[in-house]
């Protein structure tokens, strides 16, 4: 995490374009709040002290037309998620958001990638366990299966999301707060190496960003 004179601490600081339907009907299962679109563009944002994220919520909402997302509370970091179908708008409630704290996007953490498997052809037995835990698609027989675990958590959806874009997959579970976030996914091996490849380069290329605003 870069070091600022800020009293905020940013912890993850994402922009998705467009969010792929798999993952926008996953987030609208567990929300409380607004439920996003297929294809809105949203922001996750994390920072700390935890409770400041009200103050950030009702900064970005009062300028800009964003709707509410998600919202989670720990004991150190809050999380918000907030969308809308124009881009324009998300970007600026998130810049919006920054020029309070002080911050700017490449103050956020870097990524830690804790797993990275792939099961390929799934026994029925392990199939059936994922599908039990599963909030989303069923994981069949013969298929493969794609596990990722990250921190700081709320990375995964950006993964999720360009992994969603590359390939012909099914979006499992996606667990984006706390301490370590854990996505599955699963499907035919070759969209399965596709998804992979897709995730593992946005991740890299999110460190690549901070990699090179520190050489600044």
């Amino acid at each position: 995490m870069a070091k600022t004179d800020s009293q905020f601490q940013l912890r993850t600081y994402i922009f998705i374009d467009q969010m792929q339907p798999q993952l926008a009907q996953f987030i609208a299962k567990d929300n409380r709040v607004y439920d996003p679109n297929e294809y809105d563009a949203a922001i996750m944002l994390e920072l700390a002290p935890a409770m400041e994220i009200h103050r950030m919520i009702d900064q970005a909402l009062k300028s800009t037309s964003v709707r509410l997302g998600s919202v989670v509370t720990e004991r150190r970091y809050g999380l918000m998620q907030i969308q809308h179908p124009d881009q324009g708008e998300v970007l600026a409630a998130g810049a919006s958001v920054l020029e309070q704290t002080g911050l700017t996007p490449t103050d956020r953490a870097r990524l830690e990638l804790h797993t990275n498997m792939v099961i390929r052809g799934i026994e029925q037995d392990h199939a059936i366990y994922f599908t039990g835990t599963s909030k989303g698609n069923m994981v069949l027989a013969n298929e493969s299966v794609f596990i990722l675990e990250v921190s700081p958590a709320a990375y995964l959806t950006i993964a999720c999301n360009e992994a969603l874009k590359a390939a012909n997959i099914k979006l499992i579970t996606i667990r984006p707060f706390g301490a370590t976030g854990r996505l599955v996914m699963s499907g035919p091996e070759s969209e399965i190496d596709s998804g992979v490849e897709a995730a593992l380069s946005v991740l890299k290329s999110l460190n690549d960003e901070l990699d090179e605003a520190g050489k600044k």
